[in-house]
């Protein structure tokens, strides 16, 4: 195999794994529900408040979230019937990537207000 197809290989791995996490994390609302989860759990209504986001959009994220194991839906036998979401463990391996995309957010944030106000 020579050198340009090694590259290729590697680039084409890099890219694979790379869209893979971003089609999890597509999207207006899944970073911002895993943010919002970080800080504890809430039920429906809670989140739907908290982040202003239709009812509709926001089941239809946390059932993608849950499906990546990301969510845990814990359903409470009472009346009425009372569900709230949290992280699971394995969204913990996310902590570093949204670490990571605030601080890159506040520094791209500076340079671009910077080079706006000169």
């Amino acid at each position: 195999m020579n050198i340009e197809k090694i590259g290729e290989v590697e680039c084409n791995g890099q890219l694979l794994a790379v869209r893979d996490a971003l089609d999890v994390l597509n999207g207006k609302w899944k970073l911002p529900i895993i943010i919002a989860l970080a800080h504890g759990k809430y039920r429906f209504k809670e989140l739907h408040t908290l982040l202003g986001i239709t009812p509709k959009m926001l089941s239809k994220e946390l059932k993608d979230l849950e499906m990546h194991q990301l969510v845990k839906r814990s359903v409470y036998d009472s009346i009425p019937v009372s569900v709230s979401y949290s992280l699971t463990p394995y969204a913990d391996s996310l902590r570093s990537v949204i670490n990571s995309l605030h601080d890159w957010g506040k520094e791209h944030r500076k340079k671009v207000m910077t080079k706006e106000n000169q």
